[in-house]
């Protein structure tokens, strides 16, 4: 029986998740052109979600992505049908918002207010939600894959994994931390700032990880060195017990 997965309460309202999904069997399948693939997803998942990605990591066979996930706003501040539009098409594309277009305006000629609602829900439903957002990556991904190797069915094990992080102090900068220093730990580079499927110190886009992640992690007086010192402590930390669980994670002993 599957385990219900753990979602931040609706009085928190800026969650953080910790989302790891696996190729099935562990196959290492995904190369240059396939991370790169993957990340390019993943930013229009993010943009159309609302969501913020905080840091990532597109290794040979899994993936990690810490994530920054608003909570839906009310109902009178989500956009109208135009608004709704307009989003879907800068995001996913002409073909997407016309069709939605098409709908919303027969639905409305009718009179049939349900039906519009009805589908006005679908589509902000798939805004500001971890499980949504993972679930539409990797299906979206999958499909590009599958045509590209000219194969059929699953590409990942089961369902992502994810951990509700606490949002302050040290519990989130660890979190990057771990996720900074998979290719570290699988000995590919000696440095994560040679890797390059990461979040990169030259993205503008939220707080980047000298802010966050590896470097002030251990020692908060490094603030803005880029001594990869300062994460030797974090290399033998035992990182499978804030990964092997679905649940919260707050950076406490406990």
């Amino acid at each position: 029986m599957r385990m219900r997965r753990l979602k931040a309460p609706a009085f928190l309202p800026v969650p953080y998740y910790h989302c790891v999904s696996r190729v099935v069997e562990r196959q290492f399948v995904l190369g240059e052109e396939e991370k790169d693939k993957l990340i390019e997803y993943m930013r229009t998942y993010e943009r159309f979600g609302g969501l913020r990605v905080i840091s990532y990591c597109i290794m040979s066979n899994h993936f990690h992505i810490l994530v920054e996930v608003p909570q839906r706003p009310d109902a009178a501040a989500l956009p109208d049908d135009a608004g709704l539009v307009a989003k879907v098409r800068a995001d996913l594309g002409d073909k997407l918002a016309n069709d939605l277009e098409w709908q919303l305006e027969l639905h409305r000629k009718q009179g049939n207010t349900a039906a519009a609602e009805e589908l006005r829900e679908r589509w902000f439903g798939r805004m500001w939600d971890i499980s949504a957002f993972m679930k539409v990556l990797k299906q979206r991904f999958t499909q590009w894959f599958n045509g590209r190797h000219a194969r059929r069915g699953t590409l990942w094990e089961d369902r992502f994994r994810s951990v509700l992080v606490e949002g302050k102090g040290q519990a989130l900068r660890t979190m990057a931390a771990y996720i900074d220093l998979n290719p570290v730990r699988a000995k590919i580079c000696d440095d994560p700032k040679d890797y390059r499927w990461k979040r990169e110190k030259k993205e503008k886009k939220g707080p980047s990880l000298r802010k966050i992640g590896l470097y002030r992690t251990s020692h908060p007086s490094t603030l803005g060195s880029c001594a990869c010192d300062a994460s030797r402590p974090l290399l033998s930390f035992p990182w499978h017990t804030i990964t092997s669980f679905r649940g919260s994670w707050t950076g406490s002993s406990s």
